[in-house]
């Protein structure tokens, strides 16, 4: 394995680094004014950043090689450092049309939807004219096991009867959020738990989708995505809108968390770096009983132990995103089940390390870092509980050895 980055990779990491530091950066504090007016609004000045963005080629900058006609045509190795800079600010991906939930949606339209669902919602998400949310995620049941999901999607003549209840659906609250893809279960009595359910295309103003109320995390209504808790109520949609085919929505799942576990990995990756060199600067800008914080034994062992842990978690997702490169996603789901519990939690021990290196400030809204926070905390289950990951990859390595 080769981590060198080329000159065109040098480049691209040169132009959004400098574009999150001269363009966005110093439009966060009316980014946030105009969103303290509207939450559930994309603020303006975000849209001005995407024009911009788009303007320099910095776009859709995910999508793998496969859909370059969609996008930059970068490799999964060659997108991990340029996530990871976005990691760096709160809003700097969805200025590059880089933010889940949309870039997971985006995905499974590119690689499992037809051609009128392409037309109909590739397209205006690749071009940044509207948001998506993924409901599959239920209150009622154990949904780090997909086969308990309990939303009904049944066939009436030409089209599918939908009814249920979805919590958490990042990005639903958005205004802009137009299209929903839900996993219901179509097949209930399938002798096969993994056929059984299947994903659809749902307009979020069909009659029948309830929002009822934006999740907290964290006492964050994390504006302007938020969080839904949404009802369908005999929400009927043309059966043209199934994904892929009937029983086809664990199969979609599959392909679609994959990718998505590692940008969260690689955005990940980012805060914690963030959160590093802030609190490197701090500590040489602090004084503590008559000496900068730097001369202390116990604030060193904890800038050391951080740059250890983030480069060891860095290399473990560059070789993830080269294993998927190379093997596919299917091949690679060790590595990725690997990194998906190793980079959330070194994050976490990072910010928290910054967080006490700053003291009072470090809790409040002066710095991102309990929003950094909060997000690597909250991705230890998003996209899979640590649990369900280990028990997995426990499971796929004692066989290796059977």
């Amino acid at each position: 394995m080769d981590f060198q980055y080329t000159e065109k990779m040098q480049t691209l990491i040169t132009q959004v680094r400098d574009f999150i530091n001269n363009e966005i950066r110093p439009a966060e504090n009316v980014y946030y004014e105009q969103l303290a007016k509207s939450p559930w609004e994309t603020p303006p000045i975000m849209d001005e950043l995407k024009e911009k963005a788009r303007a320099k080629g910095l776009w859709n900058l995910f999508l793998p090689t496969e859909y370059a006609e969609y996008s930059a045509g970068l490799s999964n190795l060659e997108y991990a450092p340029l996530a990871e800079e976005m990691g760096r600010c709160r809003i700097a991906s969805e200025a590059f049309n880089c933010a889940a939930p949309d870039t997971g949606n985006m995905e499974v339209l590119a690689k499992y939807g037809n051609d009128a669902q392409k037309e109909q919602w590739l397209l205006p998400l690749l071009e940044g004219r509207i948001r998506s949310a993924f409901a599959m995620t239920e209150p009622q049941v154990a949904s780090s096991d997909a086969t308990n999901i309990e939303t009904r999607i049944t066939e009436d003549g030409d089209d599918y009867i939908i009814n249920g209840r979805k919590f958490y659906i990042s990005g639903a609250m958005r205004k802009t959020c137009e299209i929903m893809i839900v996993m219901g279960k179509s097949s209930p009595d399938n002798p096969n738990r993994h056929q059984q359910q299947s994903q659809i295309l749902v307009p979020t103003n069909t009659p029948g989708v309830n929002i009822v109320r934006p999740m907290q995390v964290f006492g964050y209504n994390d504006a302007p995505e938020g969080h839904a808790d949404v009802i369908f109520d005999n929400v009927r949609v043309p059966k043209a809108n199934i994904i892929l085919g009937e029983g086809r929505g664990f199969e979609i799942a599959q392909g679609r968390l994959g990718p998505g576990r590692i940008h969260h990995c690689m955005r990940m990756i980012g805060a914690a770096q963030e959160a590093f060199e802030m609190m490197c600067k701090r500590v040489n800008q602090r004084e503590v009983f008559g000496a900068p914080m730097s001369k202390q034994g116990s604030v060193r062992e904890d800038i050391a132990k951080s740059y250890c842990e983030i480069e060891q978690a860095r290399l473990l997702t560059l070789k993830a995103a080269d294993a998927m490169d190379r093997s596919g996603n299917k091949d690679a789901k060790d590595l990725i089940a690997m990194i998906k519990v190793v980079a959330p939690n070194m994050a976490l021990n990072v910010i928290d390390r910054a967080i006490q290196i700053h003291g009072a400030v470090g809790l409040s809204q002066d710095t991102p870092l309990v929003h950094f926070f909060s997000y690597a905390r909250t991705l230890r289950l998003a996209d899979g509980p640590d649990q369900v990951h280990m028990m997995q990859l426990g499971r796929n390595m004692a066989k290796q050895f059977a």
